[in-house]
């Protein structure tokens, strides 16, 4: 799943952090955390996209 892309304004598949990446899916080294679930924010540019690249790793209780 690492490897798909994700539009802005979708709901996030997993919690993490998500790198924004071009047009062309080359990261730009910015990111955002987001939460499984929760709406993935707008992008600065057209035709930007999210990819998750640190999913959150849970501790068993």
């Amino acid at each position: 799943m690492p490897d798909e892309l994700q539009n802005p304004g979708e709901k996030a598949e997993e919690s993490g952090q998500y790198e924004l990446t071009d047009s062309q899916g080359k990261g730009t080294g910015q990111e955002v955390t987001s939460i499984e679930g929760k709406t993935l924010p707008p992008t600065p540019d057209h035709n930007q996209h999210y990819k998750l690249v640190d999913p959150t790793k849970h501790k068993n209780s």
